[in-house]
C-alpha cells in the first residue's frame, strides 16, 4: 500500500484497508500454517490509521477519556484529527509510541443482583492504535474460526447465536451446553496469548505492541496504580482480538464464517463498529442429539 503527501479521505481508505484485509484473510485461509511478517507498517499506514480513527470516534466510549483526559468525540475539526493521526504515526514509525495505563471505572454487573464490574478506558491515542491492529489482526485470526463460534467476532451478534441454538432446536437436536469462562478477561495468562499470537504473528513489532497494551497497567479511581501481571483490560478496542488469538485453537479447521471480498463503500453508520464495544457475546456449542 502506497502513501502520499495528503492525509487520505476516509471513504477511499476505508476501500483499500478493505482489499487489504481481503487478501490477508485469503492468505490465512489457504495457508492456515502462515506466520505473518511485515504487519506492523499497516498499523501505522495512513489508511489504516483514517479507518481506525472513523471506529474510534463512532465508538458509543467516544464521549469517554483516559486518564489524559482527551475526548475522541471533541477531537472533531479535520485539521485536529490529521494533527494526532500524523503524531500517531510518527511515533509508531520511530518505535517511541508507549501505551498508557487505562482507567478503571467500577460499573454495574446486568443481572448480577447489584455487583460490580471492571471496566477499563484506554487514551484516545491508544484507542486509535488499537483499532489499528484490529483492523490488521482480526482478518487473520477470523480465518481460524468455524461458523458456529459466536463469541467477539465482526458482525456477530449474541442474537445470533440465540437464532442458531433455535434453528438446531427445530432440526432434531435437544441438548444446549450453557457454559461461561468465570473471570475470562482477568486470567489470560500473557506468555501463553503472545505465543499462541506467534502462531500467525511473525512480525516482532506487532508483538511488541500487543504486549506492551497487555503490561500498560491500570490507574484506578483513587488514582493508584496497578501494574497488569495477568489479563486483558475490558473495554479496550483490542480486548477482543487478544481473546481470538487466546481462544482458536491450532487445531480447528480452517471455515472461514464470512466472506472478506466485498469492496463496495459503505455509509459511516453502516460500517461494522470497533470490536471493543460489543457485549460478550454467547458462545454456543452445537446441540448434540438426545
Amino acid at each position: 500500500m502506497n502513501t502520499g503527501d495528503l492525509w487520505p479521505d476516509p471513504d477511499g481508505a476505508w476501500l483499500r484497508v478493505r482489499r487489504m484485509q481481503t487478501k490477508l484473510h485469503q492468505w490465512a485461509v489457504e495457508d492456515p500454517d502462515r506466520r505473518f511478517d511485515d504487519l506492523y507498517n499497516l498499523v501505522h499506514h495512513p489508511d489504516f490509521l483514517t479507518v481506525a480513527w472513523e471506529r474510534v470516534r463512532g465508538n458509543r466510549g467516544a464521549r469517554t477519556a483516559g486518564v489524559d483526559r482527551v475526548i475522541p468525540a471533541f477531537i472533531a475539526d479535520d485539521a485536529d484529527v490529521v494533527a494526532f493521526l500524523k503524531n500517531a504515526r510518527e511515533q509508531l514509525k520511530a518505535r517511541t509510541f508507549t501505551p498508557l495505563p487505562v482507567r478503571e471505572r467500577m460499573i454495574p454487573k446486568r443481572g448480577s443482583g447489584g455487583k460490580l464490574r471492571r471496566l477499563a478506558i484506554p487514551t484516545a491515542m491508544d484507542r486509535l492504535v488499537q483499532a489499528s491492529l484490529v483492523l490488521v489482526l482480526e482478518p487473520i485470526f477470523e480465518a481460524s474460526f468455524k461458523p458456529v463460534s459466536y463469541g467477539f467476532r465482526p458482525e456477530r451478534r449474541a442474537h445470533d447465536a440465540i437464532a442458531e441454538v433455535h434453528h438446531f432446536g427445530t432440526k432434531g437436536y435437544h441438548w444446549v451446553l450453557d457454559a461461561d469462562i468465570e473471570a475470562c478477561f482477568d486470567n489470560i495468562a500473557h506468555s501463553a496469548l503472545l505465543e499462541r499470537m506467534r502462531r500467525r504473528v511473525e512480525d516482532k513489532r506487532v508483538l511488541a505492541l500487543v504486549k506492551a497494551f497487555l503490561k500498560a497497567g491500570i490507574m484506578s479511581s483513587d488514582g493508584a496504580a496497578r501494574d497488569t501481571n495477568t489479563g486483558t483490560p475490558q473495554g479496550g478496542i483490542a480486548t477482543p482480538p487478544t481473546q481470538l488469538g487466546a481462544c482458536s485453537p491450532r487445531c480447528w479447521p480452517t471455515s472461514p464464517c464470512r466472506s472478506w471480498t466485498s469492496t463496495s463503500p459503505r455509509s459511516r453508520a453502516d460500517r461494522p463498529p470497533a470490536s471493543g464495544s460489543a457485549a460478550n457475546d454467547a458462545c454456543v456449542a452445537r446441540p448434540t442429539t438426545g
